[in-house]
């Protein structure tokens, strides 16, 4: 089916699973929740194993895998669309179990993907939210309930092609550029550059208009000590004007995996005053859909850096 799976033959481990195996039911996230999954792609070495997940997706996603040019990028392709299937299809719904192979996925005016939910009178708005994000190294998927999210992951390591202050007076606010023209150290530098990308790739992603309907330079990220532990909370602005935007949203940014960050940008619970001002609980599992899950909430592959973050 793929070039790469016959390249990959003699490294194939022996995995007895079938795509209808039972997934672990989980609970729906609570109000101000947010669960992360994500996969390695060089842990996936199984020809059978990919063979199978080929098989959960539709049509359309199966033509897309395809016609990705090169072996690594249809290897990741399968691998993020097999993530978000198998995610969402562990959280019942109305008592429901889910075939991750039945889910159908629809996309807003803004081409931000939404799960369409089945219920007894026909379609319609799934509770749950969810986005994904990739590197060429790992691939997340972030999923809420009643409160949209954004989630991005680079590499802690991306080296930057061009002139980072350059490149920040292209696309960052006065404010960021000016924060980060005070950093004389080069390579904390790029890390701070980095985190400020993810964030704002959060955001706009949490707020699902897409980037011309929120160019970066139009809101400002800045963080700032919110708590006598010294933890720095994340608050976003709008460039424009000096006007707080983070009264409607709740950020994290954390390491993930020791070898990337990780930023998070959900809705604040709107119904809720208790929810409005707590910190945002966060579970983050690594996965191999239907052979392993390990939650890393609490461990050292978790570590938090900035917004207020309760591990679960």
């Amino acid at each position: 089916m793929f070039s790469f799976i016959q390249k990959m033959r003699s490294f194939e481990r022996n995995f007895s699973v079938s795509p209808s195996f039972p997934l672990l039911p989980l609970q729906l996230p609570s109000p101000m929740e947010t669960h992360v999954w994500f996969v390695l792609p060089d842990e996936f070495k199984s020809v059978s194993l990919l063979n199978q997940y080929m098989e959960l997706l539709s049509p359309c996603e199966k033509e897309n895998v395809l016609t990705m040019r090169g072996d690594q990028l249809q290897k990741r392709a399968l691998l993020a669309r097999t993530l978000v299937r198998t995610t969402i299809a562990r959280y019942q719904i109305n008592n429901h179990v889910v075939d991750p192979r039945s889910l159908k996925f629809k996309k807003n005016v803004h081409g931000k993907p939404e799960l369409v939910w089945e219920s007894d009178d026909g379609q319609c708005p799934s509770p749950l939210h969810f986005n994904i994000s990739h590197t060429s190294s790992l691939i997340a998927c972030g999923v809420t309930v009643n409160s949209p999210i954004g989630i991005d992951v680079e590499e802690k390591q991306r080296k930057i092609k061009n002139n980072i202050l350059a490149f920040a007076r292209r696309y960052f606010s006065l404010y960021e550029v000016e924060h980060l023209s005070a950093i004389s150290d080069s390579e904390v530098q790029r890390q701070e550059f980095v985190k400020l990308w993810i964030l704002k790739e959060a955001y706009v992603k949490a707020l699902g208009r897409g980037f011309s309907a929120a160019p970066f330079k139009t809101f400002t990220i800045r963080m700032k000590d919110a708590t006598n532990s010294g933890a720095s909370e994340v608050v976003v602005e709008s460039s424009d004007h000096p006007v707080s935007l983070t009264n409607n949203w709740q950020f994290g940014l954390f390491e993930l995996a020791s070898s990337h960050y990780a930023a998070v940008c959900m809705e604040k619970d709107k119904t809720s005053d208790v929810a409005m001002r707590v910190p945002m609980r966060l579970t983050v599992r690594k996965t191999i859909p239907f052979v392993e899950d390990i939650c890393i909430s609490g461990t050292d592959a978790v570590v938090p850096i900035a917004g207020l973050i309760k591990q679960v």
